[in-house]
C-alpha cells in the first residue's frame, strides 16, 4: 500500500490518508482482512503526526470501513467487498454513459440525483 499525500492541497492530510485507503479498497489492491500500516510506520513514512494518521483510520472506523483492535490495528472490515463492488459497479456505468454519449456530468447530475432519491 503506497499512501501518497499533497502537502499543497486544501484537502486536510487525514482525509488524503483515508481517501488513499478508499481508493485501493475500491480498485481491488486491498481487501477485507487485510490489515493496514501501523499508524506510526504511516507517519514516519509520510512525515506526519501519527495523530493524523489516527484521525484517518478513526474516520475510515467510523464509516465501517476499518476495525481498529488493540494489538492488532486496522483491519479492512467485509465492507471492503461493497466498496469495490460498487466501484466495479460505477466503471460499468461510466463505461455504459459514454457509450451513449452521455457527458460525465450529466452521468454525475444523475448519480447525485439517485442518492438524494434513496435518503
Amino acid at each position: 500500500m503506497l499512501i501518497r499525500i499533497d502537502t499543497t492541497s486544501d484537502t486536510a492530510i487525514f482525509e488524503q490518508i483515508a481517501d488513499n485507503v478508499r481508493s485501493d479498497v475500491a480498485a481491488g489492491r486491498l481487501h477485507a482482512g487485510d490489515r493496514l500500516p501501523p499508524a506510526r510506520q504511516v507517519a514516519g513514512a509520510l512525515e506526519v503526526n501519527v495523530h493524523t494518521v489516527l484521525h484517518a483510520y478513526q474516520n475510515l472506523r467510523d464509516e465501517g470501513l476499518v476495525e481498529l483492535r488493540r494489538g492488532r490495528g486496522a483491519v479492512l472490515t467485509d465492507a471492503a467487498h461493497t466498496l469495490t463492488a460498487v466501484h466495479d459497479d460505477i466503471i460499468a456505468l461510466a463505461a455504459k454513459a459514454a457509450a451513449a454519449g452521455l457527458h460525465p456530468e450529466t452521468l454525475s447530475a444523475l448519480v447525485k440525483e439517485a442518492t438524494r432519491v434513496n435518503d
